[in-house]
C-alpha cells in the first residue's frame, strides 16, 4: 500500500474547488503509481492512497482513508469479484466505487451494477476521461460503455419486476429484521446497529440470525450484498459526499 501525504498535499492546492478523496486499487501498482501522478494535476482530485487488490488489509485501509471514490480493477479479482466489492461497500458505504478494467465480460458488469457501481471505466481510456467519470460519480452520475449499457438495464429492470411483483429476496424479511439489514448496508455493526434502533445487542443477534436464514446466506457480507443487490440503500448514500480539503 502506498499513502499520499497529506501535508504535502494540502501545501501545493488551494483551489477552493470540492477535494475528492481516491483511493487507487489495483495488484499492478506500478500502473496506480502512474496513474496517480497523472490524476493529482488536478485541482480537485487527490489520491489518498495505493493498495494492491489482493491486499487481505483492504477493507481496513479503505476505511481508514476516508475515500470519495474507490478505483478498482476487477478482472484479477476473478471469483473473488462480488465478495471484494461487498467487503469495499461494507467498509466504505459511503464511497462511489468506480470499476476501472479491461474486464470484458458483461456479466460483471451487470453485477457490479447490482452491488452499486456507479461507473464501469475501459483501461483504455484517457486519464482525462477518468478524471471526469471521478467527477461525475461524486455529483451522483453514473457511467458505463454503451455496449453495456443494454444487459445492465435489463438486469436492473428485471430486478425492479420481480421487486413490483413481491417475489424479491427481502420480501419475507420483517419490518423490524428490514431496518436491521439496512443498518448492515449502511456500515453499522452489532452494538452501533442496536443504539441506532433503539433495541439490545441481543436482539440484534436474534434478527441478524433470522435475516441470515431467510436470505440463505452464511455471513453478514453476504447479506449485504444480498441487500444491495436488490435495491437496499440507507437515507442519504446515494452519491459521494465530498469530503473538503485533505484532513
Amino acid at each position: 500500500m502506498r499513502l499520499a501525504e497529506d501535508g504535502e498535499r494540502a501545501e501545493v492546492h488551494r483551489d477552493p474547488m470540492p477535494m475528492r478523496r481516491l483511493l487507487l486499487v489495483d495488484d499492478h501498482l506500478m500502473l496506480t503509481e502512474a496513474l496517480a501522478v497523472r490524476l493529482q494535476e488536478a485541482s480537485d482530485l487527490w489520491v489518498a492512497g495505493r493498495c494492491a487488490a489482493s491486499d487481505p488489509r483492504l477493507p481496513d485501509i479503505a476505511r481508514r482513508l476516508r475515500p470519495d471514490v474507490i478505483t478498482i480493477e476487477v478482472e484479477q479479482l476473478g471469483h473473488a469479484f462480488e465478495d471484494v466489492l461487498g467487503a469495499l461497500t461494507e467498509a466504505c458505504p459511503a464511497a462511489a466505487i468506480v470499476a476501472l478494467s479491461s474486464d470484458a465480460d458483461v456479466e460483471h458488469a451487470v453485477l457490479a451494477a447490482r452491488a452499486g457501481v456507479p461507473a464501469w471505466v475501459p483501461k483504455d481510456s484517457t486519464a482525462d476521461e477518468l478524471a471526469a467519470v471521478l467527477r461525475g460519480v461524486c455529483q451522483g452520475q453514473a457511467w458505463y460503455p454503451p455496449r453495456f449499457l443494454g444487459p445492465v438495464l435489463r438486469g436492473l429492470l428485471a430486478d425492479v419486476r420481480r421487486a413490483r411483483d413481491h417475489s424479491g429476496p427481502l420480501d419475507g424479511l420483517s419490518p423490524r429484521e428490514r431496518d436491521v439489514l439496512t443498518s448492515m448496508v449502511a456500515g453499522l455493526h452489532g452494538r452501533q446497529i442496536a443504539e441506532h434502533l433503539v433495541i439490545s445487542t441481543d436482539t440484534v443477534r436474534t434478527h441478524t440470525k433470522n435475516i441470515l436464514a431467510k436470505l440463505g446466506v452464511h455471513s453478514r457480507l453476504e447479506a449485504v450484498r444480498v441487500a444491495r443487490a436488490a435495491g437496499l440503500r440507507p437515507p442519504g448514500q446515494d452519491g459521494c459526499p465530498g469530503t473538503g480539503s485533505p484532513a
